[in-house]
């Protein structure tokens, strides 16, 4: 089959698996942000039991395999009497996992910023929670955005495993395709191209421009 027929024939589905993928994509890039930011707190926390629990998560999520983690919260968890859609399943699954490293991101950013901001804002009295949230995050933030670049497209990456669990995402969508035609090279193709624009010309500009204007933002403060 020509590749524009096969476009006219299927365009619509992978319109729409496409769709899918990008909010499997936000979702689970929400999830992994709140997930990095509070487990990277956690694991500077003097308090040790707190401390423990984020170690704990992390190595977890971490030293094992995200499809293995997809298959545990969608077919597993039922069986302790939690039952998830495959929708919510397929986007915490990769927000957690990816959480678990970017926990790492925000703790190695927030110990980068140099120790004389740490004094400095102690000496003008601030309380640890005023230090962090106005003066250490704001520059830890700034350090962290270039590693959280490519956690993102990863974490763009990481959505294609939800096919796994039948949602009608993009790969979902190219393998139903591919499985009726045996059209592997416009199939699969087209995904390899759909999924580099998305990481080429919509994450990878936004985090730059991001990076440039909180750089912008801390040089004003």
């Amino acid at each position: 089959m020509p590749y524009l027929e096969f476009l006219e024939t299927y365009g619509g589905r992978l319109l729409e698996g496409s769709l899918i993928t990008l909010i499997q994509f936000v979702l689970a890039t929400i999830v992994s942000v709140i997930v990095a930011v509070s487990f990277g707190l956690m694991r500077l926390s003097q308090n040790t039991t707190v401390k423990s629990v984020a170690t704990v998560y992390i190595e977890i999520f971490r030293g094992t395999s995200l499809l293995v983690q997809l298959f545990w919260i969608f077919f597993v968890l039922p069986l302790f009497g939690i039952t998830l859609d495959k929708f919510t399943a397929g986007f915490l699954a990769v927000g957690m996992n990816m959480g678990a490293y970017g926990a790492e991101l925000v703790r190695g950013a927030i110990l980068a910023v140099p120790k004389g901001q740490w004094e400095a804002a102690k000496a003008i009295n601030m309380t640890p929670s005023q230090r962090m949230r106005r003066i250490i995050l704001p520059q830890a933030f700034v350090i962290m955005l270039p590693p959280w670049g490519n956690l993102v497209i990863e974490i763009l990456k990481g959505t294609a495993l939800v096919a796994l669990i039948s949602v009608m995402d993009l790969m979902f969508e190219v393998r139903q395709i591919n499985i009726s035609t045996f059209l592997s090279v416009q199939s699969f193709g087209t995904a390899l191209v759909i999924y580099y624009v998305f990481a080429r010309f919509l994450i990878t500009p936004f985090m730059r421009y991001f990076e440039r204007a909180m750089a912008r933002k801390i040089g004003r403060a």
